[in-house]
């Protein structure tokens, strides 16, 4: 019943139109346009009278607020409303009783909360006034085909164009899984560009990831973004691939349903939402935790591949964690951590802290390689008690995976930045990945081991605070700053080792004390 095709404007924008035969298509429309929201985003809601335009932003209010029984009173008549939503805020406006645009000013559009996305009803009323960048949902009625019937066309204008061609693609891919009827929930997503939701049909559930192909940032060294120098992934091959890899080991990663690799869409086994930590605020659950050294031992004890297959003649090759790349993840410290504290850095000082770092971790470099997923932690860890053995940790968000030093996803797991894990847990895992490592590997060397696990420890906590504090400055997430005080202990922690020492007295005399944030 729902036909969709992309229409050209001509206003160098980009619109689909789809026609709605009930509500629950068109709510399944207002939960893909939703998904696309920013803060700061301005939705026109043009059409006929009588088309549903309220019932759309009503519709949208409720599902960004996370409640189906919102009170959402029409504006007709207070012209404005707002709504202070998890996400953003939300300000419902209707102009249908405005006489003209010289009205705007006097409903105080220029003191809205920050952040805000606009729901503007009868947009018309403010045309000559209207930003170039917002996307608009005409709703119309269409007699021709039934009463009930809805023609809606969502057109996307200036810097909307490609988000609005991306709802497009999403709706036709999961239309192409066989999910279009499916219930479509929002899912907490992480500090990327990746969104994921939960498809729910009847009884079968799957996840959508989204993810849209990585753009390259500005050249910070050799010409070459950050992204590049730091081996992140651009694209979902690398995520197929690895969950491949993972999979044929006997390991819970999730299995990949369908798949478009170009528009980096997949449709993904669901494990649950059960985690491997308990209580708020959150700590580990013992069982779970020693699951995933084991995990780690497992993955350790093998040779494994840097090639791997993606699709037929399509492989993925690893990248190394070469010294370039554990510098420039450091070096974020310098570029954002300490100017949020305003401490600036001499090229002097940067020159030192360099050496000072390649000669740390040089080991790490030396040491034979294996899979590093490079986000192994809570997060990313599920627990799916019905499977048996290691089955039962479910491991996500390794498309960034490289060829690199066995301790450094056994320091993010045992350092956590969004989970206390205290020194004597820690100890005691760490005990326990060097105990079997021994018993299985007569030539290894725990002590060097846990050298290069201090090392990789130190060097994931800078990196994760330059991180955090770029997500405040730059990107306006300041969330991320509540598990700096945690990050700042396990960095001291592993500074402390005797092996870090000039290192301890650089950060010493350079890095002032958590307590200013």
């Amino acid at each position: 019943m729902t036909a969709m095709a992309m229409i050209p404007t001509t206003t160098g924008g980009a619109s689909f139109s789809v026609v709605l035969p009930d509500e629950q298509v068109m709510y399944r429309l207002m939960v893909d346009v939703a998904g696309a929201l920013e803060p700061g985003d301005l939705v026109t809601l043009s059409g006929d009278l009588g088309a549903g335009k309220t019932a759309f932003a009503r519709a949208m209010i409720r599902h960004l607020a996370g409640d189906g029984a919102l009170e959402v009173p029409s504006p007709t008549f207070t012209l404005m409303q707002i709504y202070d939503l998890p996400r953003f805020p939300v300000v419902h406006a209707d102009l249908f009783r405005l006489s003209g645009a010289a009205e705007l000013a006097e409903l105080g559009f220029d003191d809205l909360p920050e952040g805000a996305v606009v729901l503007l009803e009868w947009p018309d009323r403010a045309e000559g006034f209207l930003p170039p960048d917002r996307l608009d949902v005409a709703l119309t009625l269409a007699p021709k085909l039934k009463i009930e019937f809805r023609h809606a066309r969502v057109t996307g204008y200036g810097t909307f164009a490609p988000r609005v061609d991306r709802i497009a693609a999403v709706r036709q891919f999961i239309a192409e899984s066989g999910y279009g009827e499916a219930l479509r929930t929002r899912m907490q997503g992480d500090a990327s560009t990746r969104s994921y939701d939960r498809l729910t049909m009847g009884d079968k559930h799957v996840i959508l990831m989204n993810s849209p192909r990585r753009a390259d940032g500005p050249p910070v060294r050799a010409g070459l973004p950050y992204s590049a120098i730091a081996h992140l992934a651009e694209n979902v091959a690398p995520f197929v691939a690895m969950a491949k890899g993972l999979r044929e080991r006997g390991l819970s990663a999730p299995e990949i349903y369908h798949a478009d690799l170009h528009q980096g869409l997949l449709l993904l086994e669901d494990l649950g939402e059960e985690g491997v930590v308990e209580g708020d605020p959150p700590v580990p659950i013992t069982e779970r935790y020693q699951a995933a050294v084991d995990t780690l031992l497992l993955l350790h004890d093998q040779l494994l591949p840097d090639v791997l297959p993606v699709a037929p003649h399509v492989e993925h090759k690893l990248p190394h964690y070469d010294m370039d790349a554990f510098l420039i993840e450091a070096e974020l410290m310098l570029d954002w951590y300490l100017p949020r504290l305003h401490v600036s850095v001499t090229e002097a000082d940067r020159a030192e802290f360099q050496a000072l770092w390649r000669e740390a971790l040089q080991p790490a470099i030396d040491s034979a390689p294996t899979w590093v997923l490079r986000d192994f932690h809570s997060p990313n860890l599920l627990w799916l008690p019905k499977r048996s053995e290691l089955a039962r940790l479910g491991v996500l968000d390794f498309q960034d995976a490289v060829m690199g030093p066995a301790a450094y996803d056994l320091a993010s797991l045992l350092q956590d930045a969004r989970v206390d894990v205290p020194e004597a847990s820690e100890v005691a895992l760490l005990g326990r990945y060097v105990r079997r490592r021994r018993a299985a590997q007569t030539d290894f060397d725990g002590s060097q081991f846990i050298k290069i696990y201090v090392t990789l420890a130190a060097q994931r906590a800078s990196k994760i605070l330059g991180i955090f504090a770029r997500l405040d400055m730059r990107d306006g997430k300041p969330q991320y700053l509540r598990h700096m005080p945690r990050i700042w202990t396990y960095l001291q922690r592993s500074l402390a080792h005797p092996a870090l020492a000039p290192l301890n007295a650089w950060y010493n005399a350079h890095v002032p004390a958590l307590k200013t944030i």
